[in-house]
């Protein structure tokens, strides 16, 4: 290790130096005393809940995200999954034409060891012999128009190979996204937890309060009707999944994220949603706020990265974040972005 020497500059005595930086410590110590804190516990309180809501925010995005690639893979393991039986019947179906290939060239083979003008001229039943001639130009033009059907088969089967290759890599890429967007919300949820479990014990439960929200029904939706059956159908959903836990990437029936929670309680209408809350912002047609009724899928900021289910009388039911149930809360709780009616 390097020691790093500090020499005293000439006239000064290091009892001259030592007094002068007493007495600075005593001033400073005087002006702390005078002014407030900078490190308010309220304010570091605050700083710390503004920062959870970041983070809750960008978890939120990123779940979306995790929520896009994951219904990507499923899309193409189902993709690759069929291509991969309809490879396999078409082979069996080569298999089968080269069968019957194989055994009309053995006929004819057999058959044909004779040519065919001495044969006529050698035969004692020409009429006869003109039948199985007849009959030998079918048969090879049936085997010309399978050999045909064949090459079409083989050309076909060719290209759904190198599409099932292709969605290969494609597959493993989104597999590689759905990872990589899991781990930035794990992380993002874990800083969240260590920041609130930083608080003081009653800060934290003030916190853990103020955010666990009102899971009851308000006093009143306003009566207002829905605009269809199904919205109906699924608006009951939502209001029967009220109080059971936000959990991130789940869409039912114990658990849901935001996007979720809307497309679980439209499948209780027999309507599928796409996947992320982006998708479901354009799943119908989008009408003013002043129009929304109840059924209909309020969407959030800009990016339309939360989503929510009007309910009547400015409430909507949603899945919030972790630590909080699926709950109301007023429309106007963020930014609205659109209204969507299924």
């Amino acid at each position: 290790m390097v020691s790093h020497r500090r020499f005293s500059p000439p006239g000064h005595s290091r009892g001259t130096r030592v007094t002068v930086l007493s007495a600075a410590a005593v001033t400073a110590a005087a002006a702390l005393g005078s002014v407030p804190a900078s490190a308010d516990p309220r304010d570091k309180t605050e700083a710390t809940r503004s920062t959870v809501d970041r983070l809750f925010e960008e978890a939120e995005k990123a779940t979306e995200r995790y929520n896009e690639a994951d219904e990507r893979a499923d899309a193409l393991r189902a993709r690759v999954d069929r291509l991969r039986d309809s490879t396999a019947r078409g082979q069996e179906r080569v298999n089968r034409m080269r069968g019957a290939l194989g055994s009309i060239a053995g006929a004819q083979y057999r058959s044909g060891g004779v040519d065919p003008a001495l044969a006529l001229l050698l035969s004692s039943d020409p009429d006869n012999y003109l039948g199985r001639a007849e009959a030998l130009h079918r048969v090879s033009g049936r085997q010309a128009l399978a050999l045909r059907e064949i090459g079409q088969v083989q050309r076909k089967l060719g290209r759904q190979r190198e599409e099932a290759t292709e969605d290969l890599a494609e597959l493993e890429r989104s597999r590689a996204a759905v990872a990589r967007h899991k781990r930035t919300v794990e992380a993002k949820l874990a800083e969240a937890r260590r920041l609130l479990n930083s608080l003081p014990d009653a800060e934290r439960d003030a916190d853990r309060a103020s955010r666990s929200g009102r899971d009851g029904a308000p006093m009143s939706l306003g009566g207002q009707a829905p605009a269809s059956a199904r919205a109906a159908a699924a608006a009951r959903a939502a209001r029967g999944a009220v109080g059971l836990p936000y959990v991130w990437g789940a869409n039912g029936p114990s658990g849901f994220d935001c996007s979720g929670l809307t497309q679980w309680a439209y499948a209780q209408a027999g309507v599928s949603l796409p996947r992320t809350s982006q998708a479901q912002r354009y799943a119908g047609q989008q009408v003013p706020l002043s129009e929304a009724r109840p059924g209909d899928l309020v969407a959030y900021r800009d990016d339309a990265s939360h989503i929510g289910m009007y309910m009547g009388n400015g409430q909507v039911v949603h899945a919030p974040y972790p630590g909080a149930s699926v709950r109301y809360d007023p429309v106007g709780m963020m930014p609205v972005s659109s209204v969507t009616r299924v």
